[in-house]
């Protein structure tokens, strides 16, 4: 029972079937089940005209017996075919023969029908002939031309249809003709035997298509879950090691800031300002990993103020000069007065200064322009960072946004950062929601475009009145860090501004220490043993002392730390934290203390005074 053209199992795997054979037949069998339901209707009115028609030239009796018959045949069929499916508890071999074997009943029944064939008009015998090679042809479809199934319907009533034709004849002048039709019905039943394999084969290869599309979608989403872990193994990695690197360093800074107060000769202070220097240094490009976990992790606000942008951009000229004339570059501003936008200043800053920095640092002779200009559209300005480095391949354009990824650094130099400031540029812009585009060919050098949206330039706030250098009150400080070197060159720091300082390892002893002396201000490392962190430290001591400013201090840049301090209303400095920025946190920190206490007070009186 096999041919040629069908996937079925080879000889030696007798009994047994492969994994794909099994969901063809299993597919074959849904098939057959479905097509089950549905053709008992129209070949039930075939079936009843074959019995009227055969009423007329023999017994009723047997006209309609031989109908009941074939409508049990076709509700067995119906009942059956369905169910088998889903009887999972049968072997799969099992049901695919009780397929073939009401198939080889369904055939044999309407082949009987062919007995009254003598009777009939050679008109009756052509419509007789005429529905039931039309069953045949429709069994090609609705048994997808499975070469059993299929063939144990179609050969016993082909067969019986050109025995019929071939011996039940009139004789006369046109018996060659009844001989010719037998031969023409049996070449029929051939030519449908190739079309059913072709069908099968076609069904076949589709099931098996659509079997590895699902394998293929189910390895694509184990792709995607791989990769989704990746990037949260590389994000808690990158957290882990910017921790553990950026405690030391926040020691070291602490200590190169209260050494830097202290009296020293000139080698002395050459020495203590060339180390700040390196720690400013690795501080910067530790900035660049937590600025990447910071825009991960969705919690950088974006504050739109209208701003000129030519004094804006001139700050930045003269900051960047001494570097570009240290490479004998020409860093140009081109920037009309008129220039003036709407978007934050501070990170479209950040923005600019890695594109500039980029710039400078990828040129090795001729310029860096910043030049602005009108876009296209009146309602923008086009803000251009132009170099005339080595440019950029073509196959590499895409690749230089991507983390760690530099043209021309295999050798990884410092000098040339962490590959982490176009990466931050793309994050930015998506933020900003504006549009960046990038121009470089292969010894031309490079230019990336922003489009920012224009303003009126009379919108623009005057500048606030500038700061001086950073001081603080006499006031006493409660630090909480778990690391004693920590502990002891932020005592070193704030006892040089004049501060108290009460130092702590973990909640429980700040806690102890405070009962005697009420601190103004509670500094608390993030990550404390013991299972405690900041904010249930904070949270402790504003219990026993109410509305206690505090700040949270960490090395950890995870995305998920940042988004606790955030919801907890706390501000968070990273380490290394330099001495400006921890005393204009402090500052800032006192500042908003005092306000809120005068907002309660001035309500507390406007309460008590007589209306």
């Amino acid at each position: 029972m096999r041919g040629s053209g069908q996937a079925l199992p080879p000889p030696a795997m007798a009994g047994e079937r492969s994994a794909e054979q099994a969901s063809v037949d299993l597919e074959l069998l849904r098939l057959i089940g479905k097509q089950g339901r549905r053709v008992p209707y129209p070949v039930g009115i075939a079936a009843f005209a074959l019995a009227l028609m055969a009423s007329n030239v023999v017994s009723a009796w047997i006209a309609f017996g031989w109908l009941a018959l074939a409508y049990t045949v076709l509700a067995a069929r119906w009942a059956l075919l369905g169910r088998l499916p889903e009887m999972h508890q049968r072997p799969l071999e099992q049901r695919l023969n009780w397929a073939v074997l009401l198939s080889l009943v369904n055939g044999v029944t309407f082949s009987l029908s062919l007995i009254v064939a003598p009777h009939f008009s050679d008109f009756q015998r052509m419509v007789q002939t005429i529905v039931l090679l039309g069953l045949c042809a429709g069994a090609v479809a609705t048994t997808a031309g499975h070469r059993v199934v299929f063939q144990v319907f179609l050969w016993p009533v082909t067969v019986a249809n050109a025995l019929a034709w071939g011996l039940f004849h009139d004789s006369g002048d046109y018996r060659w003709l009844d001989g010719l039709l037998a031969a023409l019905i049996i070449f029929f039943g051939v030519i449908l035997t190739g079309l059913a394999r072709d069908t099968y084969r076609v069904f076949a290869e589709s099931v098996l298509i659509r079997l590895q599309q699902i394998k293929s979608n189910q390895q694509l989403r184990a792709a995607l879950s791989q990769a989704e872990s990746a990037m949260a193994a590389k994000t808690r990695f990158l957290a882990s090691a910017s921790h553990d690197l950026r405690q030391p360093m926040h020691t070291l800074s602490l200590f190169g800031a209260a050494l830097d107060k202290r009296p020293m000769d000139d080698e002395g202070r050459v020495i203590v300002t060339q180390m700040n220097l390196a720690l400013q240094s690795l501080s910067s490009q530790m900035d660049a990993l937590l600025d990447i976990s910071k825009l991960d992790a969705n919690v950088v606000p974006v504050n739109n103020q209208v701003f000129a942008l030519q004094p804006w951009l001139a700050r930045l000229q003269r900051e960047f000069q001494p570097v570009a004339l240290r490479k004998q570059l020409l860093l140009r501003l081109d920037c009309p007065p008129e220039a003036c936008v709407e978007s934050d200043p501070v990170l479209l800053e950040r923005v600019v200064r890695n594109l500039i920095d980029n710039a400078i640092k990828y040129t090795q002779r001729g310029e860096v322009a910043v030049e602005v200009s009108r876009g296209q559209d009146e309602d923008v300005w086009r803000l251009s960072v132009r170099d005339t480095g080595l440019g950029i391949p073509e196959h590499e354009q895409a690749r230089i946004f991507e983390e760690f990824y530099q043209v021309g650094n295999p050798e990884r130099d410092r000098a040339k950062g962490l590959g982490l400031g176009l990466s931050i540029v793309t994050r930015l812009v998506d933020l900003l929601d504006l549009h960046l585009a990038l121009r470089s060919a292969p010894g031309h050098g490079s230019s990336f475009m922003l489009n920012v949206t224009a303003a009126d330039i009379s919108a623009v706030r005057p500048d606030a009145a500038p700061r001086h250098g950073p001081s603080l009150p006499p006031v006493r400080v409660l630090v909480i860090d778990d690391e004693e070197p920590v502990r002891v060159a932020m005592h070193a720091l704030l006892s040089a501004h004049g501060c108290q300082v009460l130092v702590a390892g973990s909640t429980r002893e700040g806690l102890l220490k405070s009962m005697g002396q009420q601190p103004d201000l509670l500094l608390t490392d993030f990550r404390l043993r013991g299972g405690e962190d900041g904010i249930s430290a904070v949270r402790s001591l504003r219990s026993a002392f109410p509305g206690l400013p505090a700040l949270l201090i960490s090395g950890d840049t995870a995305p998920e730390r940042l988004r606790d301090a955030h919801q907890a209303g706390l501000t968070l400095l990273h380490k290394p934290v330099t001495e400006e920025q921890l005393i204009n946190a402090m500052q800032a920190a006192l500042a908003e203390h005092r306000r809120e206490g005068s907002d309660v007070t001035s309500v507390r009186g406007g309460a008590a005074s007589p209306a």
